[in-house]
């Protein structure tokens, strides 16, 4: 197997540390979007990372698919409940820490990505609500837990704990620490695992 991704990418780093966590070796290709977009869209058409060549002529795109699929591959540290409401819960915060992540990459493209007459203060405002909202609900879930979902590490812990690191790199002025200090508390836990640290973005 391989994966196409970026360093930068907090989609990319969740995939890493699953494959880390699972003990599945897979070659990592580091692409860079401003060239190698024809090559990417060979594999995933909306020329999107991570992307997972399965063989040949098979490929997986989209994060949540992807940690899926390699979940599956072996039983080895299962991070996704195989049913019930233990399952349920892992998802639904995944699909809450992605909203958060999805909500920071837009204000962050709003920024770099449009002339400063054209920006949006209202739609950044609309994106910071989210994410905002997002890290409420997360020091929720989480409540006085050693881990978000029945007591145990899974992939709600790594989608949460990507999508701090990925304000922590970009958005230092949000001082979710203070805010929120038991989802402060939790992250220092996984941030320490050795599968964040393999997977850090370069000079965060």
């Amino acid at each position: 197997m391989k994966l196409l991704g970026a360093d930068l990418s907090p989609y990319v780093r969740k995939v890493r540390v699953v494959l880390a966590e699972k003990k599945i070796d897979a070659q990592y290709q580091r692409l860079d979007l401003s060239q190698d977009l024809d090559f990417l869209r060979q594999y995933n058409p909306l020329g999107k990372i991570p992307c997972l060549l399965v063989d040949d002529r098979s490929a997986i795109f989209d994060s949540r698919v992807i940690v899926e699929y390699l979940d599956n591959l072996t039983p080895v540290h299962r991070l996704i409940p195989p049913s019930g409401r233990q399952r349920v819960d892992v998802r639904t915060i995944e699909a809450l820490a992605d909203g958060l992540l999805d909500a920071a990459v837009l204000i962050r493209q709003e920024a770099n990505l449009r002339a400063e007459g054209e920006r949006s203060a209202t739609w950044v405002l609309r994106q910071r609500a989210k994410v905002d909202a997002a890290l409420a609900a997360l020091e929720a879930y989480l409540g006085e837990d050693a881990w978000f979902v029945d007591g145990r590490y899974s992939l709600a812990d790594i989608a949460a704990g990507c999508a701090l690191g990925y304000l922590d790199f970009r958005f230092q002025d949000i001082d979710w620490r203070s805010q929120y200090p038991r989802l402060a508390q939790h992250a220092e836990k996984i941030f320490t695992r050795q599968s964040f640290i393999d997977t850090a973005p370069p000079h965060s």
